[in-house]
């Protein structure tokens, strides 16, 4: 939940699912940080929706499979790799990340809507990842590996 500490939204979580018979979908509104989202996973919630990834995204900052990335900063005013190299979506395939910053500087709105497709196609395929990995039985070394990974909240 957007402003709460982890460690509330954890407990709330789990206290709403002694409550909820085991058939019925588990929704969280206002998680929206990647690692929030497998570890509310972790804990049986099924469905989510945030308006981080695009609102983050309006103000130049990229959810990355390497961690986040404030595109607005200086040190891409001549970075010719994409948002993410691993990324596979539009915005990676066909702009740099100098081209993005200038964007920004220029206050040109295409900026806040190429970084947020990005982020949104970052979200479609961590869910992916997070479906992909339930189904295999591998979902709790994912979730490790995700809590070494992502840390988006802090610089």
């Amino acid at each position: 939940m957007i402003g709460e500490p982890p460690s509330l939204t954890a407990e709330m979580v789990d206290e709403v699912n002694e409550v909820i018979p085991p058939n019925k979908p588990r929704y969280l509104m206002g998680c929206g940080y990647p690692e929030d989202i497998v570890e509310a996973v972790g804990r049986g919630v099924d469905l989510f929706d945030c308006v981080l990834p695009t609102r983050n995204g309006r103000t130049g900052m990229a959810f990355t499979s390497h961690g986040k990335i404030i595109i607005k900063g200086s040190r891409y005013a001549a970075d010719k790799a994409p948002l993410d190299k691993k990324c596979a979506c539009y915005t990676c395939r066909n702009f740099s990340r100098a081209y993005l910053r200038h964007l920004f500087n220029a206050g040109e709105a295409l900026a806040g809507r190429l970084v947020s497709y990005h982020n949104i196609y970052f979200y479609t395929k961590l869910m992916s990842d997070i479906r992909k990995h339930i189904s295999s039985g591998t979902f709790a070394t994912f979730s490790k590996k995700s809590k070494q990974k992502f840390d988006f909240r802090n610089p």
